[in-house]
C-alpha cells in the first residue's frame, strides 16, 4: 500500500516540475562554475537559493493551473535552453540569460500565462543575473572613479601618490585600475543582495531608495581600499602579497567585508527600527 502511494505521488505533475527545476539549476550552476568566474557562480548560487526559498515560503498559496499553449511554450523554452547550453564550453552571455528563461518556462508549466504574476519576485531576481559587468562601463567610467578615490585614500594616509588617469604611481611602483578591478562586480553583487533584502523584508519607500545606494557605496569604498592596498604592496615589492590580495583568496576577503558592512547597515538602520509585530510584506 505504501509503495502504491509512493508511485502515485511520483506521478503528480508537481514532482516532475521539481525534478526539472533541480536539473536546470544544477546544469546552470555547473556551466557557471566552468567559467572560473567566482562572482558569476556566487551570484547565481545565491539567487537560485533565494528563489527556492521564496517559492517554498508561498508554495501552499500558489495556483497550479496551466493550459496547453503555456505548457507547450514552457517545454519549448526548456528544450531551447538544453540545446543552447549543450554547445557552451566556456563563458557565454547565455549563461546569464538561462536562469531567467528557466524561471519563465517553469512558471508557465506550473501556472500558465495567467499565473506568471505569482512569480514576479523570483523572475525579477533571475532577471538581475542577466546584467553583465561590462555593460556598466558603457555608461560610467568606474575605473577612473575608483582610481581617484584610491588616490584620495592613499594621500590622506600619508603616501606620496600621483594619479595619471587610471594609473596610481607611488615612489617605487605603480598600478593600473582597469575595468576588472574597478569594483563593478562587487557593486553588482551587493546591489543584487540589496534587491534580495528588499524582497524578503518589509521596507518603506525611502528605504527602498537608500538601501541600493548604500550597497553600491559600500562596495565602491571597500574595493577602492583594496586598490590602495595593492598599490602599496607594489611599491614595497611584495609580489606574493600582491598576488594574494589581487587574484587569490584575499580578493574574496574584501567581498566578505563588503557584505559584512552591508549586513550591519541593514540590521541596525532598518531591521532594528521595525516594530516587533510587523509582518512580512511584499516589496
Amino acid at each position: 500500500m505504501i509503495e502504491i502511494n509512493w508511485i502515485k505521488q511520483v506521478q503528480e505533475p508537481k514532482y516532475w516540475l521539481l525534478g526539472i527545476a533541480c536539473g536546470l539549476i544544477a546544469l546552470q550552476l555547473t556551466l557557471a562554475a566552468r567559467t572560473n568566474d567566482t562572482d558569476l557562480f556566487g551570484t547565481m548560487l545565491m539567487f537560485w537559493g533565494v528563489v527556492v526559498f521564496l517559492i517554498w515560503e508561498k508554495h501552499e498559496s500558489l495556483t497550479f493551473e496551466s493550459g496547453i499553449f503555456a505548457s507547450c511554450f514552457g517545454a519549448s523554452l526548456i528544450a531551447f535552453i538544453l540545446l543552447k547550453t549543450s554547445s557552451i564550453s566556456g563563458y557565454d552571455l547565455f549563461i546569464r540569460v538561462a536562469p531567467f528563461l528557466s524561471g519563465i518556462s517553469l512558471a508557465l508549466l506550473a501556472s500558465g500565462t495567467k499565473g506568471l504574476k505569482q512569480y514576479w519576485q523570483e523572475l525579477l531576481i533571475l532577471a538581475y543575473v542577466i546584467i553583465p559587468p561590462g555593460a556598466i562601463g558603457v555608461f560610467v567610467d568606474v575605473a577612473l572613479l575608483t582610481a581617484k578615490f584610491s588616490a584620495f585614500l592613499l594621500h590622506y594616509l600619508g603616501f606620496e601618490v600621483i594619479r595619471k588617469g587610471v594609473f596610481l604611481i607611488l615612489e617605487k611602483g605603480s598600478v593600473e585600475v582597469y575595468h576588472g578591478c574597478s569594483g563593478v562586480n562587487a557593486m553588482l553583487q551587493l546591489l543584487g543582495l540589496s534587491l534580495v533584502f528588499l524582497l524578503m523584508f518589509p521596507t518603506t519607500r525611502g528605504q527602498k531608495i537608500v538601501v541600493p545606494i548604500v550597497a553600491i557605496l559600500i562596495a565602491f569604498v571597500v574595493n577602492a581600499a583594496r586598490i590602495a592596498l595593492l598599490a602599496v604592496l607594489v611599491s614595497l615589492s611584495q609580489s606574493e602579497a600582491f598576488k594574494y590580495w589581487h587574484e587569490g583568496s584575499g580578493s574574496v576577503v574584501f567581498s566578505m567585508i563588503s557584505v559584512f558592512f552591508f549586513g550591519l547597515f541593514c540590521w541596525f538602520a532598518i531591521l532594528q527600527s521595525e516594530p516587533p509585530n510587523n509582518k512580512k510584506q511584499n516589496c
